[in-house]
């Protein structure tokens, strides 16, 4: 063969690997959307999940094990039971999703935790967050083991590792929808999108019945009623401070990279816990410029001095440059902090690493802010700054 047939019958065969490669990665997509198809039904409503606190979704229940699941950002999901046909129940634009789904990509880090507490780690296998960026070492072990793998952000995930995995559920928060793009090349790849939306619960308990959502998702609803009851049994134990107005105030700060001071917004779920345990957030009275959906806000020292100086107790958020546990150290930060009340009292904690990734613990860190201000040092989730 002379050498323009060479060429000829090279290009042949590098176009008959390039198809042959393309045919293998649409039989793939099509063998994930197999099933996927719905159709309606007549299936007849049994019931709804009753909430106590939880306002941003809403659950009803229907024959053959079916659930329709809608979520206050206008989006609503059917729930599949394994080896039922994918109907929609009626439920016009509903989106099909697998109740206990075999491989989830989790990419919402604050429903790790919730997840973890229900002992359904082995269904996440892959991951938005990275290893370092966990602090619970149940899920650090996983990923160091390769039964969860970090995938990349949640902005632009590998869907070829997505895909490897045969992931049948994508699980998102709200910062997804900056990314339309993201969510739709998911769907069009056979893995259903579910937008989860704890975060915009106003009442910090709405937060932890999230829980209640995931033990449906995943099979396991009677432990996770189970675990919310007895969350709700240690709230009630704790009382319900009614009379604020004389309360010892808490202020929760930080001082960010660029030297302004960083404080939770009034109103914020954080703020919300510390009047559960019967204090009274000291920068209730903050004049706020900036309205956003962000819980924090950067102030100035002049600003904070002002409104934080008569406060009764001081957490430094130490979630960010990893906190400290020596009073020197908290004074390094400003020379102002001397006159503070918290401090010529020596009522100033720290926050541990793990108390926003713990979203579980909700009731556990209200009675860390319960025993702080009762004075107790039998603290978890917070440690005073030692002299």
């Amino acid at each position: 063969m002379n050498r323009r047939g060479n060429l000829v019958e090279r290009k042949k065969k590098r176009n008959y690997a390039m198809l042959k490669t393309l045919f293998g990665l649409w039989i793939l997509v099509i063998l994930m959307g197999c099933g996927k198809q719905t159709v309606s039904s007549s299936h007849a409503k049994t019931g709804s999940m009753e909430l106590s606190h939880a306002t941003q979704f809403q659950v009803d229940y229907y024959e053959g094990g079916y659930a329709h699941i809608h979520v206050e950002d206008g989006y609503d999901y059917v729930l599949v039971p394994k080896g039922k046909e994918a109907v929609d129940l009626g439920i016009s634009g509903a989106i099909i999703l697998p109740k206990e789904p075999e491989s989830v990509y989790l990419a919402a880090s604050a429903s790790m935790d919730l997840i973890r507490q229900l002992n359904q780690l082995s269904v996440i296998t892959s991951c938005s967050t990275k290893e370092e960026d966990y602090c619970m070492e149940e899920v650090k072990e996983r990923i160091q083991q390769g039964l969860m793998t970090y995938v990349g952000k949640y902005s632009a995930p590998d869907y070829e590792m997505l895909l490897s995995k045969s992931t049948d559920l994508v699980i998102e928060n709200s910062m997804i929808y900056h990314n339309p793009k993201v969510k739709e090349q998911l769907e069009r790849l056979g893995m259903p999108v579910f937008v989860e939306r704890s975060s915009y619960e106003e009442d910090p308990l709405g937060r932890l019945e999230w829980i209640r959502l995931y033990g449906l998702l995943l099979g396991c609803e009677e432990e996770a009623d189970a675990f919310f009851s007895e969350q709700m049994q240690r709230m009630s134990e704790l009382g319900n401070p009614t009379n604020l107005e004389n309360a010892p105030t808490v202020v929760v700060f930080y001082v960010s990279a660029n030297g302004t001071v960083n404080v939770r917004k009034p109103g914020d779920y954080l703020t919300k816990m510390i009047a559960m345990a019967g204090g009274s957030y000291g920068l209730a009275g903050l004049s706020l410029s900036e309205e956003n959906a962000l819980s924090t806000i950067n102030i100035t020292w002049e600003d904070f001095y002002r409104e934080a100086v008569d406060c009764d107790y001081l957490i430094y958020n130490g979630t960010i440059d990893g906190g400290m546990t020596t009073m020197e150290e908290f004074l390094q930060l400003s020379p102002l902090l001397s006159d503070f009340r918290g401090v010529k009292e020596g009522h100033v904690y720290c926050t541990n690493l793990n108390i926003y990734q713990e979203s579980s613990k909700i009731v556990a860190i209200i009675e860390d802010f319960s025993k702080l201000l009762q004075g107790r040092d039998d603290l978890t989730y917070l440690h005073q700054l030692e002299n």
